[in-house]
């Protein structure tokens, strides 16, 4: 049955506690996270804002259960992902989760409404059903008649719209995207990040963008800012100034980016100790 509704919540936070990632060892050790603790509610909106080499990306890869991390744990509806063997992990991703990439990652030779009917058909879903429901979701997102084109007869902000109706299809409780608009020109990026963050919202699950621009931070509720694989910040939209912690570290310029992105939120809301969890 097609169904454009909210998911069925369990009201579960996603929750990542004290998280380390470290590639190599001794003196290569490089560490790409370094005590990240991070909840993400359901139905809310959050960028995760940093320059290259932030960390940001590895916490989102650890959040939706891609990468292991070597310590900390992330936990999801009662699980802790990082004890699940990667069969059910995998599982997990395509049924609890869903993703949008940078270029979309679509498949050439099938056409946009099988690209979006991907996961529900690898998940066991009849193909008529699963392309019914793909169908509604590509039209929702302004795509109709488009169904029988292929990724080469897009442009790139259909394309990116056939990859935001993948993520959908699924009802998943969290949708993931890497940098969503890192391929487009600001024009098409902003009218793709508009089609996303009401999608989400529409679908009722849960959204959580890595980026670097601060213009893609405006559309989330939340912004957390990243610097050598911590938190150096977070603020909310239309939240009151509030006054800095003692230990709040100086802003970087990620997070000075996201205080103009969030110009309400005045300071970080919630500044985190730049010592605690440091795995260095």
């Amino acid at each position: 049955m097609t169904n454009l509704g909210p998911a069925p919540s369990t009201g579960s936070p996603l929750v990542a506690s004290g998280l380390t990632k470290v590639y190599g060892t001794d003196h290569t050790a490089t560490h790409a996270l370094a005590g990240v603790s991070l909840t993400v509610s359901p139905g809310e909106s959050v960028a995760i804002m940093g320059p290259s080499g932030s960390g940001k990306t590895t916490l989102l890869h650890c959040l939706a259960g891609i990468l292991k991390p070597t310590s900390g744990t992330v936990s999801w509806r009662g699980e802790d992902l990082t004890t699940l063997s990667e069969g059910r992990r995998t599982a997990l991703r395509r049924q609890d989760f869903g993703f949008v990439f940078q270029s979309g990652q679509l498949l050439p030779e099938l056409p946009a409404v099988e690209n979006a009917a991907l996961p529900l058909m690898l998940a066991g879903t009849p193909r008529a059903e699963a392309t019914q429901v793909a169908a509604a979701w590509l039209a929702h997102l302004g795509l109709a008649g488009m169904e029988q084109r292929r990724p080469g007869e897009l442009s790139g902000g259909q394309a990116q719209r056939v990859a935001i109706a993948r993520a959908l299809v699924g009802s998943p409780g969290v949708v993931f995207a890497d940098e969503p608009t890192g391929a487009l020109d600001q024009g098409t990026g902003a009218e793709v990040l508009s089609v996303l963050t009401s999608a989400v919202q529409a679908s009722g699950a849960a959204l959580v963008i890595v980026t670097h621009d601060a213009g893609v931070a405006r559309y989330c509720s939340r912004t957390v800012t990243m610097r050598d694989g911590r938190i150096s910040g977070e603020f909310h939209a239309n939240a009151p100034a509030q006054q800095r912690a003692p230990q709040a570290q100086v802003p970087d310029g990620a997070t000075n980016a996201a205080m103009a992105a969030h110009p309400a939120s005045g300071t970080p809301s919630a500044p985190h100790d730049p010592t605690q969890g440091a795995t260095r």
